[in-house]
């Protein structure tokens, strides 16, 4: 390893993920990432909207424990959503539709052009810092305030899951280092991935 990879591996704040996927950093915190599809609240009835702020009320007096919310939004070709829907407006008999897709398609044009679609994806970061208690126990610990934002987030509609793939929390960890690649000079994120995977290997 050379001198530049070495101070770039002694700058990353991870000590190792476990196979679980529990990140545990240097300073001996432990982060569990959980990922929520959320419901297009917009779209609501005014009924709805009240039973999902209630539900939300909830989730805040429940979930009285450190975590941190992060959104992954990143650029989308509409290209192929473009074809798709070419495609679909010559076969269109509704006269009202056949008149509405024209200013859809160049709609979507102008967005694909502009680069202003994106896709976000929505995480919540749940944290740890207990000392002298076994691995085990915090798992557990962890686990339980998982349960406890996914009963209180689905009550309003919204789908929780839990990141304990090695892969995708390295690929998601990644792209938030993207952002500050810029401030480590020319070290790529493929390498800090290596030395990601490495550094877990040593520990494991």
């Amino acid at each position: 390893m050379n001198n530049k990879s070495a101070l770039f591996q002694k700058w990353l704040p991870f000590k190792t993920i476990t196979k679980n996927g529990i990140i545990i950093l240097k300073d001996e915190t432990y982060i569990k990432i959980i990922r929520v599809f959320p419901i297009n609240y917009n779209l609501k009835s005014e009924l709805e909207k009240n039973a999902i702020l209630n539900a939300y009320k909830i989730f805040l007096k429940t979930c009285d424990f450190e975590m941190q919310v992060l959104v992954q939004s990143s650029k989308e070709d509409l290209s192929e959503h473009l074809l798709k829907i070419e495609k679909e407006s010559t076969k269109e008999e509704n006269v009202y539709l056949k008149n509405f897709y024209p200013k859809y398609i160049s709609f979507i044009k102008e967005k694909n052009q502009k680069k202003q679609a994106s896709n976000k994806k929505f995480f919540i970061l749940i944290k740890n810092n207990s000392k002298n208690i076994s691995l085990e126990n915090v798992q557990n610990i962890l686990n339980d305030n998982y349960y406890k934002i996914k009963e209180c987030l689905s009550r309003s509609g919204n789908v929780v899951t839990e990141c304990n793939n090695r892969d995708e929390i390295v690929q998601l960890l990644s792209y938030f280092f993207n952002y500050r690649k810029n401030n480590i000079g020319s070290q790529s994120i493929y390498e800090a991935k290596l030395l990601m995977k490495d550094n877990e290997h040593k520990k494991a």
